[in-house]
């Protein structure tokens, strides 16, 4: 039996196998252990961005309805366990190291030995089976045919929240090209729902539906009415939900929620009982980190993942929305195959100082770099080779200035930046 040091040691191991797409081995491991994918009802999430956001509140909307609610999510902010969650709940140190004892033998007996987002894959199917899950709200990591949790034969739904350009070297160089890897995802005969506004995108995906025969649904965001938004969060109406309010912020947030309440729709036809109270306690009742996340107030410290494009656009909308023109500081982390020189364009108006860092991790973009792309265009920026001292400069910087504090980046340097910021208080 592997304790918790064995088992975190094992994935180290399993890292080091880098990155594979193709389901060969997850097919086989996931076989070894009984197929577990097979035996919960699924639902499949895909999209470039939105994917957290949108779980996260379908999984509290689940679990008000009286369902037993698994998740799985990519990556892990705080520690492996927190992509594992049971009725929105982070499990346990020893739950996981009870799932990894089984796992871990499997993966030995392969001649192919599986990669650590495989072997994450598989627990979390497992867990799902174990704990007799009614429902499990599965994210891919990247892409959608290749991706090691498509495995499922038969999901419950499968969900496109959105397609833009992000992982152009592994996905392709356009959005009809990710449009073909994430609607992999889609299975036969089963329901889909299109998030996105992207019209490439929804041809191509409109086309994997009825190649499958599979009924496609898309976001109507036109039925979203009387929006408002804050720091504080966000509030709506949307047509046949009546009104509901959000703890989740940025501007973005209403597109997810209007994704959202059209999967309960979808969810509702294939017979699970969802009232309307539950939806709204259970939005309400929404917590999700690393995503225009309020952290302080005096001064305003958020946190939003945005890494790509996309991404940053969307949180450069919130940072208007919220600050209307003021100016901010802005810390900065991203990785290398990311399109980062359009992002000084993006959000350099309302930019007071840069501070640049590198995540931990190895595709992270050196700092230097990223703060070269900021100075050629005549925003003040400095880099700093360690996080912790770019988090308490940044944010003295931002206490001396009395403006709002914006970290902006990969996921990967959520846990990072939090304790930074701790230490930079004391």
């Amino acid at each position: 039996m592997a304790n918790s040091a064995e088992v975190l040691e094992y994935l180290g191991i399993a890292a080091k196998r880098g990155s594979k797409l193709g389901l060969e081995r997850i097919t086989e491991l996931c076989h070894i252990l009984g197929d577990p994918q097979n035996e919960t009802k699924i639902i499949h999430v895909a999209g470039t961005n939105g994917k957290g956001s949108f779980s996260a509140m379908l999984s509290h909307i689940l679990r008000s309805a009286g369902y037993l609610v698994g998740s799985f999510s990519s990556p892990a902010l705080t520690g492996v366990t927190d992509s594992f969650r049971i009725n929105c709940r982070e499990v346990s140190q020893n739950v996981f190291t009870w799932v990894m004892n089984d796992i871990i033998p499997a993966c030995e007996s392969m001649e192919d030995k599986p990669t650590e987002f495989e072997v994450l894959t598989a627990a979390a199917y497992e867990l799902f089976r174990r704990v007799d899950c009614n429902v499990a709200i599965i994210e891919c990591g990247m892409g959608g045919d290749s991706d090691s949790t498509n495995v499922v034969e038969s999901p419950l739904l499968s969900v496109i929240t959105n397609v833009a350009l992000d992982h152009t070297a592994f996905l392709g160089s356009t959005v009809r090209e990710i449009a073909r890897h994430k609607a992999g995802i889609i299975k036969e005969g089963r329901p889909v729902l299109y998030g996105g506004t992207d019209l490439d995108a929804f041809e191509v995906i409109s086309a994997a539906a009825y190649e499958k025969n599979a009924p496609l649904s898309v976001t109507d965001q036109m039925r979203t009415l009387g929006t408002s938004t804050g720091i504080s969060g966000t509030e709506l109406e949307f047509d046949g939900f009546g009104k509901a309010r959000v703890p989740l912020i940025g501007t973005y947030q209403i597109y997810n929620i209007a994704n959202v309440l059209t999967a309960v729709e979808l969810l509702r036809r294939e017979g699970l009982e969802i009232s309307d109270e539950a939806v709204r306690k259970g939005l309400a009742e929404t917590h999700w980190h690393g995503r225009f996340e309020l952290l302080r107030s005096e001064p305003v410290v958020i946190f939003d993942g945005a890494h790509n494009p996309d991404g940053i656009r969307q949180a450069a909308a919130s940072i208007r929305h919220c600050f209307g023109d003021g100016k901010i500081a802005l810390l900065i982390g991203v990785m290398a195959d990311k399109d980062y020189s359009l992002y000084p364009r993006i959000l350099g108006h309302q930019v007071s100082r840069v501070f640049t860092v590198k995540p931990d991790n190895p595709r992270a973009l050196d700092s230097d770099k990223l703060a070269v792309v900021f100075t050629n265009e005549d925003i003040p920026a400095q880099s700093f080779a360690d996080l912790s001292e770019g988090v308490k400069a940044a944010y003295s910087f931002a206490k001396a200035e009395k403006i709002p504090l914006i970290a902006l980046g990969s996921l990967y340097m959520y846990r990072e930046f939090c304790a930074a910021l701790d230490s930079a208080e004391g």
